[in-house]
């Protein structure tokens, strides 16, 4: 009895608080999902990365499954289930492929420019509208990549524009993950990605498929479980708060994989990535707190 009455004087956490506390599990799930990609694509190739990523990822749904049942992975609409997937199975591509070539604080900053090219899909294909938040956003975003990849200044990477690629085929799955959550569930859509991808990656990394090792083992299973926690701990950091605070606490892996990338694999903390990754992101705030004040 005095079990319950103290625990009802212990005062809830705030929805805040527990947003924040997501958020963080977010920012290391990244973390570690890149970490994990570089040691793997220190023996084995981008397809295999992808492929067994798929397979943990595929091996965590069907854990769960049983709670739900089978009945809950009908969908009526895998056309659009499919149509996702080969767009996301590309940006997986172009991210796996710059972390092998680019530093990581690199490929984060480029990745921000995300939300950018989804405000333009989604004029284009959903017929929403490009107000003076989304056009600041689009300009500061273009902005940001600019100073990121000085063009005219020096080398520009390869990798860098596959990157740029790769975040617009992010954007293009976000405005089918829009369609699809009207009605499918995040365990249907989590089925499908897994399903589908799995062939994408295992097809291509046959002819030069390397035999994992024992130490290979902690990353692979990094490598799926991250990318898994990473999208469920932003959505329930997303369910807690408002855009306003998830938003800003989203950014923080740039410096915090910076800060990786320095540690562990002597990359250089380059000044021109930061700024050009905070004028982005100062466009992205810009817009999303101008859309929380009108809703």
């Amino acid at each position: 009895m005095a079990d319950l009455l103290t625990a009802s004087r212990t005062p809830a956490v705030p929805a805040a608080l527990r947003a924040v506390a997501w958020m963080v599990g977010t920012l290391l799930s990244f973390s570690i999902m890149a970490i994990a990609v570089r040691e793997l694509l220190g023996t084995m190739g981008t397809f295999q990365v992808l492929f067994l990523r798929s397979l943990v990822a595929l091996a965590m749904v069907a854990a769960v499954l049983p709670r739900y049942g089978v009945g809950a992975l009908r969908t009526g609409r895998f056309g659009v289930h499919l149509v996702r997937n080969v767009l996301h199975f590309g940006g997986q591509f172009c991210w796996v492929y710059a972390i092998g070539m680019l530093s990581l604080a690199t490929v984060f900053a480029i990745e921000f420019t995300m939300p950018v090219w989804t405000a333009v899909l989604a004029a284009l294909l959903l017929g929403e509208r490009l107000n003076r938040g989304r056009l600041v956003m689009l300009v500061l975003g273009l902005a940001g990549i600019l100073i990121i990849l000085r063009p005219g200044f020096g080398f520009v990477h390869p990798a860098a524009l596959v990157m740029l690629a790769g975040s617009f085929a992010y954007a293009a799955t976000m405005i089918a993950t829009k369609r699809l959550s009207s009605t499918d569930s995040p365990l249907v859509v989590l089925f499908y990605m897994s399903v589908i991808q799995l062939p994408l990656g295992l097809a291509p990394a046959l002819p030069q498929w390397v035999a994992p090792t024992v130490a290979d083992l902690p990353w692979i299973v990094g490598v799926g479980a991250a990318g898994f926690s990473a999208h469920y701990c932003m959505t329930r950091a997303f369910r807690l708060a408002d855009a306003t605070l998830v938003v800003p606490l989203d950014f923080l892996r740039l410096p915090l994989i910076a800060l990786v990338g320095f540690l562990f694999y002597d990359e250089p903390i380059e000044l021109a990535t930061m700024v050009g990754a905070a004028v982005i992101f100062s466009g992205t705030y810009y817009s999303v707190s101008r859309e929380s004040r009108r809703g």
